[in-house]
């Protein structure tokens, strides 16, 4: 009479009939006569699709996608619309599945057809919030939920290599960049180099600079001490003549003072004179000495004083054009550097606007030959159905309407415009309308057409080209005036 019946945890039981206004759903029921009990299962299902679509420039594509869907459970009302609609049918069924896949697939389409290819490979997140959110709004009249979405990369249709060529293109992006970056990378390599040179020169010729100066110092030092020593050496010789003198002079004194007893006030007197001379002598040399001393220490100091200040103004100029030839020829090649780059720029600028002239017309181009293609073929097709599928008639009808039945008769008219072709009649006096010549047998008769084709043949090759029958043939009777023979 009855049964009692218990769902499981991830299970509703939808019961209906006796004593049930609609659908009753619960756990657990008692299932009596008259009444009918279906269970609903509310785990949620993988539906894996791959569904083309054509972006907003009619590029189409594929969106691979993975939607995890079930049962909205926390909805009493949802609940109530999936049992209804979707209880009846297998969750794995084609039914379902091809129920989830149309409207994943018009909501995808009508939002890809919306967005550019771009918007769409960029925006990825935002398309699959979407995507979602259409879906979701459709599926609600279903009672279904989606649990989770998972949108995968988008890949080309055969035929439509959008992404590949996308990625040609971002590789080349990429290597133009590059060589770039090398190219900028070796020019800033050149210059600091060339700065490197001409740092170096300057730092070279500074200290060659430094260096002559330092000589020079110390060339007019060793020339000073030199001077000194000499002034030195000249006055201890002066000391020495003068301590020989004074021994030769004390010398003389003995000698006289020895020859003073015979010539005691005769020689007294002349030796006082040449002592008195000698040290008169003596004073002399030494302030001779002494002036020649000064007078070259000072020419000697002069001479050097003079030799240094020109050393160093001959390294100050040598170093400030120095300085200045590096400048020179650091801004020569910055400028030419600067010159290069831009030459480079103006020249691929132009190249690029170019081939993107000559790319745009070829396209238009292209489209143009292509609608006028399209609706000659439209055109041709409309009137071979207007003509019942007769080809022969459409073929008559297109070349009255181009023309081409006047062009080829104006064509046969030109070629025999201006002929004179001459004309020969013959006739066989022989033949007559007896019953003798009509009894005879048919083969004959075809044997004597032959041989009656033959003269107006040669006649008339005679007079196109001129050539005779061989002899052996025959000859032709000459022509009368009227033309008959």
């Amino acid at each position: 009479m009855a049964s009692y019946r218990v769902a499981k945890a991830s299970e509703y039981l939808a019961v209906t009939g006796w004593g049930i206004k609609e659908i009753k759903l619960t756990k657990k029921a008692w299932i009596f006569v008259g009444q009918s009990c279906t269970v609903l299962d509310l785990t949620p299902v993988n539906y894996t699709f791959e569904v083309q679509a054509m972006s907003a420039e009619k590029l189409p594509f594929i969106l691979p996608a993975v939607f995890t869907i079930g049962p909205r459970t926390e909805e009493l009302a949802s609940l109530m619309k999936y049992a209804k609609l979707m209880s009846p049918h297998d969750k794995l069924s084609n039914h379902v599945s091809e129920l989830v896949k149309g409207v994943i697939e018009g909501e995808t389409r009508v939002l890809a057809a919306s967005m550019t290819m771009e918007q769409i490979f960029k925006g990825t997140k935002e398309f699959k919030q979407e995507v979602f959110d259409k879906v979701q709004l459709e599926l609600n009249q279903f009672g279904l939920l989606i649990y989770n979405a998972n949108v995968k990369q988008l890949v080309d249709v055969p035929g439509h290599e959008y992404f590949s060529y996308l990625g040609q293109k971002t590789q080349m992006e990429a290597a133009n960049q590059a060589k770039i970056d090398v190219a900028e990378a070796k020019k800033k390599g050149e210059i600091g180099s060339k700065m490197r040179m001409g740092e170096t020169l300057q730092n070279a010729s500074k200290i060659d600079a430094e260096t002559k100066v330092y000589s020079t110092q110390r060339e007019g030092e060793g020339k000073k001490e030199e001077l000194k020593v000499r002034s030195d050496v000249k006055i201890f010789e002066n000391k020495r003549e003068a301590e020989i003198a004074e021994a030769n002079a004390d010398l003389a004194t003995k000698k006289a003072m020895w020859a003073q007893k015979a010539r005691m006030a005769e020689v007294e007197a002349a030796k006082a004179v040449a002592i008195r001379e000698a040290e008169l002598q003596k004073d002399v040399e030494t302030k001779n000495a002494m002036t020649q001393t000064a007078k070259l220490k000072a020419d000697l100091l002069s001479k050097a004083t003079v030799d240094y200040d020109l050393k160093v103004q001959e390294a100050n100029w040598q170093l400030y054009q120095n300085q200045k030839a590096a400048e020179a020829a650091l801004y020569k090649q910055e400028k030419l550097a600067e010159g290069c780059k831009a030459a480079a720029e103006a020249s691929f600028f132009t190249r690029q606007q170019e081939a993107d002239g000559v790319l745009y017309a070829k396209l238009k181009e292209a489209e143009g030959l292509k609608a006028l293609a399209e609706a000659e073929g439209t055109y041709i097709r409309t009137l071979l159905k207007e003509l019942g599928n007769n080809y022969l008639a459409l073929r008559d009808y297109l070349m009255i309407k181009d023309g081409t039945f006047q062009k080829i008769a104006s064509l046969n008219a030109d070629a025999v415009r201006g002929l004179q072709p001459k004309v020969s009649v013959w006739t066989n006096s022989g033949e007559g309308g007896d019953g003798a010549s009509n009894a005879s047998s048919s083969a004959m008769n075809e044997v004597a057409g032959v041989y009656r084709m033959l003269p107006p043949l040669l006649k008339t090759v005679q007079d196109q080209t001129g050539m005779l029958p061989p002899a052996w043939l025959g000859s032709l009777p000459e022509p009368q005036s009227n033309g008959v023979v």
